[in-house]
């Protein structure tokens, strides 16, 4: 009675319907999940392939940033090679040699010099040593190119240049000339880029919005600080505005300070003193002329009627 329980007529365990639509279960499981195996499998190989062709670019990327910075560092090393065999006497045999070793490698970093041009910084050997040329610019137009000749003995000494008298040169040259001349080239040519910069930013001014103008832009030689007084026309008022910016770190292209002033008015509504501190928010974070390309955009034309 006790077996005729547990064992079905067929021989199966009790219960042996469920086991077997488990079983049948398991099966279509591992059916269904070898169909799903070929999608699975294309969205990884996809996933992959996408991951390959962004580690390429970056590839690529990195290795044209070598190149770049390995033909800036041939200037280096010219000027590095040569400071170091400025001493050399002619009776020292094993010192000439080395000497026409260098001699061969000068002329194939000549092609180096030329490349490294597009950076802004390029250089020409000399008898006594570089003559150096620095090519600013600014939103990639070319600007003004400047010039230094470099006497390469012990003491490393500039022997003439162009770069203009407010150009702390003599500062730059004397914390950084001997010591690290890798820094004082970089360190100078972001002066002389930041004043071409500021440069071009007033002389487009005047160009380009001389007519929006109340009056002349007041600058100084270095171009650090400008004023200048100008008028919108704003919900059909017309009140003279007045700036002045003013550029404490020499290397920038924005000012550090702005101030914008209504001329002849004390006391300002909500709104107008919303849009005065929205003006000078605008000189301090955008070029001179993006600030009056914007306000002609928007349509806070200038009042021409007011201008002379």
């Amino acid at each position: 009675m006790e077996l005729a329980d547990t064992l079905r007529p067929d021989g199966d365990p009790k219960g042996g319907v469920l086991a077997h639509l488990e079983r049948l279960e398991t099966r279509m499981h591992r059916s269904r999940k070898k169909l799903e195996e070929p999608q699975t499998v294309q969205a990884e190989e996809s996933a992959l392939v996408t991951e390959i062709q962004k580690l390429r670019r970056l590839r690529d990327k990195l290795r044209a940033e070598v190149k770049r910075r390995q033909a800036g560092f041939g200037l280096l090393h010219i000027l590095q090679v040569k400071a170091s065999t400025a001493n050399v006497e002619p009776d020292q045999t094993w010192e000439i040699t080395e000497q026409e070793v260098l001699e061969r490698k000068w002329e194939n970093l000549k092609a180096v010099l030329q490349a490294y041009r597009f950076t802004g910084l390029s250089g020409k050997l000399t008898s006594r040593g570089v003559c150096v040329c620095i090519s600013t610019a600014f939103e990639g137009n070319l600007l003004d190119s400047y010039f230094m000749d470099l006497i390469v003995q012990k003491p490393l000494r500039i022997h003439r240049h162009s770069v203009p008298v407010f150009i702390p040169l003599e500062e730059l040259s004397a914390k950084y000339l001997e010591t690290n001349i890798q820094h004082f080239l970089f360190t100078l040519c972001e002066y002389l880029n930041a004043y071409s910069g500021r440069k071009y930013q007033a002389d487009r001014l005047q160009s380009d919005f001389a007519a929006f103008l109340a009056g002349p832009l007041q600058r100084n030689s270095l171009c650090n600080l400008l004023s200048f007084t100008y008028k919108v026309e704003p919900r059909g008022q017309s009140f003279p505005l007045c700036a002045r910016l003013l550029y404490k770190d020499l290397t920038r292209t924005l000012p550090t300070d702005v101030t914008v002033t209504y001329q002849g008015m004390d006391a300002l509504s909500t709104s107008w003193e919303e849009q005065r501190a929205s003006q000078e928010n605008l000189f301090r974070t955008k070029p001179l002329h993006h600030v009056f390309t914007s306000f002609a955009r928007k349509g806070e034309m200038l009042d021409m009627s007011l201008v002379s």
